[in-house]
């Protein structure tokens, strides 16, 4: 059990520190770094406590269950369908958003590495074929692929953060926010780099529904990349000028900024590493997530609509193989024939992230509380009040998103 507390500690870990975290400096410039902690805090706590409250709700239910059927269970047909398109459209706008970015990544570098130069076509779909067959397989392929990921994307980091300390401007990490309208513009993207619910589900079956086990999982898994955000913030804000930053906004911009600061030549390939192992080991978390709660969509249809699927039957590969091809080829489609749509898919998943990883547990917790003649079982402390104010949080979330697709207040990057 130790060692698959390690992997879903990592799992949820990895999930989170993706293509989100190479956004932080980028929302985060207008802001300041002092700002930008305060809002990492209280987005962290609020997501860290969220994901407990799953792990409470999931008492109620097999361990093998997905938000889908713990909507149905708890919040009837009406939670099923809110639940269903949150987290569809959450998983498939990410996904895209993934393979998007990832596939001309992969192909940079295969190229560099390997000397092979594959078209941006034919890199997208090889990027997505690799990672499908792991999924496919199962939560324990992803869980060692991510183990030996995670582990380059930390050193890979490491690297990063060695380079760029020494080059600290304490005066830059002082810098003020320059219009109170970014302050609120920048939530969505910071929310969406905290995410990782959608693989939740996944972890309570992988461990078996075991209480401990989950609460260490998800304190320790959340908690790693709250800290690795802070040292990012430091190095990135403190090294180049607000202004700059301001003026050069996009992640290409970013890299050659910091490879100018520090002046060593490779440090925009260390940084392009890193960002290649964050977007594929987000992008694993997510799809994982995605094909098991279409796992348990059907298992209920083989079922012929029974309320509990089959517990004693695995799916054979073939049916695996079919979620599989369900779950990535409407992204896979998307990502070829909008191979610009990485930012706006990441824009509106805050929307429905807010959804699934906020308003449905809150509601279905409080539910379940009211409901509940089992007082001995595991409950998140705080009572009603820090349901309310999470979901307060959410509401605050999804105006903001909001506010900036209507252009009311100023967009990001």
């Amino acid at each position: 059990m130790k060692s698959k507390v390690l992997g879903s500690t990592l799992i949820i870990a990895g999930t989170t520190i993706g293509a989100g975290m190479l956004a932080l400096p980028i929302a985060s410039a207008g802001i300041g770094f002092g700002t930008s902690l305060l809002l990492m805090l209280a987005l962290w706590a609020l997501m860290a406590y969220t994901a407990l409250l799953m792990v409470e709700l999931h008492q109620y239910a097999d361990h093998s269950a997905t938000l889908h059927t713990l909507a149905k269970q708890v919040l009837g047909n009406k939670g099923k369908y809110v639940a269903s398109f949150a987290v569809l459209f959450l998983f498939y706008a990410l996904c895209a958003a993934y393979i998007a970015g990832g596939g001309g990544q992969f192909a940079d570098r295969l190229d560099a590495i390997l000397g092979i130069r594959l078209s941006s076509t034919a890199a997208t779909l090889l990027f997505t074929v690799l990672v499908a067959l792991t999924v496919t397989i199962g939560t324990h392929a992803v869980d060692k692929l991510n183990r030996v990921l995670f582990t380059l994307k930390l050193i890979a980091m490491g690297s990063v953060l060695f380079l760029l300390a020494p080059n600290l401007t304490q005066s830059y990490l002082m810098s003020m926010p320059l219009q109170q309208g970014l302050i609120i513009a920048s939530i969505p993207v910071i929310f969406t780099s905290f995410g990782f619910h959608g693989s939740i589900p996944a972890i309570v079956n992988y461990l078996e529904g075991d209480t401990n086990a989950l609460k260490k999982a998800i304190i320790i898994g959340s908690s790693l990349p709250l800290v690795i955000y802070i040292f990012w913030q430091i190095v990135t804000l403190g090294v180049v000028q607000q202004s700059t930053l301001i003026a050069n906004a996009g992640l290409s911009n970013l890299i050659g900024l910091l490879a100018q600061a520090v002046h060593v030549d490779k440090l925009a390939t260390i940084i392009g590493i890193f960002a290649d192992l964050a977007l594929v080991t987000s992008f694993l978390g997510v799809s994982l997530g995605l094909f098991e709660y279409l796992r348990d969509i059907g298992r209920k249809l083989a079922a012929n609509g029974s309320s509990e699927p089959s517990k004693t039957q695995p799916l054979s590969f073939s049916k695996r193989a079919l979620a599989a091809l369900v779950t990535f080829l409407p992204p896979l489609c998307f990502a070829l024939f909008y191979p610009q749509g990485f930012i706006t898919a990441l824009g509106y998943a805050a929307i429905a992230l807010a959804v699934l990883a906020v308003f449905l547990p809150t509601v279905m917790v409080a539910k379940t509380r009211r409901q509940s003649v089992n007082q001995n079982g595991y409950r998140v402390g705080g009572g009603a009040i820090a349901l309310y104010t999470s979901m307060l949080f959410g509401v605050v979330i999804v105006f903001s998103q909001l506010l900036v697709t209507f252009k009311i207040l100023p967009a990001l990057g």
